[in-house]
């Protein structure tokens, strides 16, 4: 057994240390890139249990499953396990389940809804834009997802002309949802918010559970999650955030920087602590970011320091093109990984647009340098397995119409195409869900005496399994591998996998899927079920990579936030690409430099900046500019060079004072 870590203050700096040792009241935690903001959040959690705060009162909220996980693991590392147990870590829409799953009664749904997760959303959206729509209309689904999610968070419709499509689409949508017994992502946090602000029995007793509460990376929340925080705290007001203004860079996703800016608005007389001191990157690195975010209005007063010696400078180098700047990354990656020593997994390719991944993508598979793309499709997303959560899902939920299709007739049992949309009229007329009218006369009465008999025979499999698996102490995962077995599931992907390998990858999937169930199953969790399908509702709801890929990281700057490399390329930093064009045009220009500045806090030891002077866009060569964003940096820790200069010997000038002209000049010789 592994000895639990000590909780030793003398590890922190002074700001650390004040940090873990101000407990009461409102606490603005300000921790710049690297400067230790894990540590210092653990460590003020286990000071609370040191000073008498009992773990089951402790609240830790973040954003992501993986911070949630790693926060709770370092925990269980330095207290007893059943003291980690009670403290409750969790992400903030696990946290809504929990309040919804609880009391959702008392807002008119049932306890047993369904969370839909992104691909089920398109699903659903999908079948309303083809109900609604005229013959010359179109709305693309991910376009009508997005102003639909926009709309709830904003709480006012997307459209008030009478009869435009995504206004009929939007109150079909949520109409449908409540129908089907199902909330989306959006809903979880409104609906928690709406269920505490409305009901004060219910607010008070989870004020009562949680009496100090922690959230981590504070500037990314919206203004529900800062209402939920709000609404969660107590006269006391324990609550702790923990950010930094200077990365808010998903203003696009409906973050409110004004919530780490304003904080004092929000919570009486807060103290703050700044966290300045950085363990990242050098201070050639750090003196070029601060100079950088320093050109922001209204941010918030800290400038990031390090102890670690610069060995050499940051690099900003002009490119003739795209090709040659993936092929510099790439001879660099070869020279680095053979001279140095370093490996793969120390490099990381950043850029502002997935598109520009392309190039270092086919230079990277020439080379068969190994690399991994960071976003890539998750294992729930996986046909198959989508196919099985369906069966799970209307087995737990019958009203839910949308996966109860999915399912009815896959694989193949006999009910046709005709039937089913004869039942989605029927189900349309009467008023009632898909699952009931399955079982109305007057839909029976008019199939056939084959067509009767496949849906009874259909329903009397789902029924068969559906008592038994959602017994509380009910073994639902051997259960589900006979439901997979009996309707032969795994001979139906055979027939339709094209090669042998597409098979058994498939087949190994469903494989693995059910030993999942079966290991959650032996948790002995009650409503086992239901709460093995809110996990993996809730693990898609995540912008994570399987770190088990190694390789190098080729990843985009707002998925880069967390992130640290030895070595960092930031590519593209090109006017209209970074800044982005569409932020020059809708005045968010602020976030784009935050965003910049993410990149470069990425870096450890070295950063090297490019853009290219010519750039294929739509098939035609454009003339490219230096980002704005490269002209304000301070030129003390700067070489800026030429492709051809990069590629030799240092500078012998080294005059980085001439950084402008410099710039000026290779536009003008290409």
């Amino acid at each position: 057994m592994k000895n639990k870590k000590k909780f030793n203050l003398s590890l922190l700096n002074s700001a650390q240390r004040e940090a873990v040792d101000h407990l009461y009241g409102p606490v603005l935690i300000l921790a710049g890139a690297g400067t230790g903001k894990t540590r210092t959040v653990i460590s003020r959690l286990v000071n609370m249990l040191r000073q008498g705060v009992a773990a089951s009162e402790i609240l830790a909220v973040t954003f992501t499953n993986k911070a949630a996980t790693e926060m709770r693991e370092r925990i269980q590392q330095m207290i007893p396990k059943d003291k980690a147990k009670e403290m409750t870590v969790c992400t903030f829409h696990s946290l809504c389940v929990r309040i919804l799953r609880k009391d959702i009664e008392r807002i008119g749904y049932k306890k047993n809804f369904t969370i839909y997760t992104a691909s089920d959303q398109v699903g659903l959206v999908r079948k309303l834009i083809s109900r609604h729509s005229a013959k010359d209309e179109s709305l693309d689904h991910n376009l009508a997802i997005s102003l639909i999610s926009r709309s709830k968070n904003k709480g006012l419709p997307v459209s008030t002309a009478d009869g435009s499509l995504i206004g009929d689409v939007e109150k079909s949508y949520n109409k449908e949802l409540k129908l089907l017994n199902a909330v989306d992502f959006d809903d979880l946090l409104i609906l928690a918010v709406k269920l505490l602000k409305d009901d004060a029995i219910i607010r008070n007793s989870w004020r009562e559970r949680f009496k100090y509460i922690t959230v981590d990376e504070f500037q990314d929340t919206n203004h529900k999650q800062m209402e939920l925080i709000q609404l969660l705290s107590g006269s006391d007001q324990n609550v702790c955030v923990v950010g930094d203004d200077d990365q808010s860079i998903y203003g696009w996703r409906g973050a409110e920087i004004k919530n780490i800016l304003e904080f004092e608005q929000f919570f009486r007389s807060p103290k703050t602590i700044t966290l300045e001191q950085n363990y990242r990157s050098n201070q050639a690195i750090l003196h070029t970011a601060n100079s950088s975010i320093t050109n922001n209005l209204g941010r918030r007063d800290k400038s990031l320091w390090s102890e670690i010696d610069s060995k050499e400078n940051v690099r900003i180098i002009a490119m003739p093109g795209e090709e040659e700047e993936s092929q510099f990354v790439v001879d660099e990656i070869l020279e680095m990984t053979a001279t140095e020593k370093r490996s793969y997994e120390d490099i990381a390719v950043l850029f502002r647009m997935n598109s520009l991944s392309r190039n270092f993508e086919s230079k990277l598979r020439e080379y068969k340098i190994p690399y991994k793309v960071i976003g890539g499709q998750s294992f729930f997303d996986r046909r198959e397995i989508k196919d099985l959560l369906a069966y799970l899902s209307y087995i737990k939920n019958e009203d839910d119409d949308i996966n109860l299709l999915r399912i009815i007739n896959n694989p193949p049992r006999g009910i046709g195409a005709s039937t089913v949309s004869l039942a989605v009229d029927k189900s349309k007329e009467l008023k009632i869900s898909l699952s009931e009218t399955l079982h109305a006369p007057e839909f029976i009465s008019n199939l056939s005496k084959k067509g009767a008999s496949k849906i009874n025979e259909f329903i009397d499999l789902i029924e068969s399994y559906r008592s038994p698996m959602m017994a509380d102490q009910g073994s639902f995962g051997i259960l589900f591998k006979q439901l997979v077995e009996e309707i032969s599931f795994v001979d139906y992907l055979a027939r339709i996998c094209k090669t042998d390998s597409e098979f058994q990858n498939r087949r190994n999937n469903i494989f693995e899927f059910i030993d999942s169930m079966k290991e959650y199953e032996a948790r002995g969790k009650k409503n086992g079920l239901e709460r093995f399908l809110d996990d993996i509702a809730l693990q898609q709801d995540r912008d994570e990579e399987d770190e088990s890929i190694g390789g190098v990281s080729l990843i985009t700057l707002h998925a880069a936030k967390g992130l640290e490399f030895q070595a960092v390329y930031m590519v593209g930093v090109e006017e209209g690409i970074l800044p982005h064009k569409r932020s020059l045009e809708e005045g968010t220009k602020e976030e784009e430099r935050r965003l910049f500045y993410v990149g470069m806090t990425r870096a450890m030891e070295r950063l090297t900046m490019s853009y290219c002077v010519n750039r294929k866009k739509y098939g035609e060569v454009i003339r490219g500019e230096p980002s704005s964003f490269l002209e304000e940096l301070d030129p003390t820790y700067i070489d800026v060079m030429s492709s051809d200069e990069a590629v030799g010997a240092p500078l012998e000038d080294g005059d980085a004072q001439a950084y402008f002209s410099r710039m000026k000049e290779m536009l003008e010789e290409s």
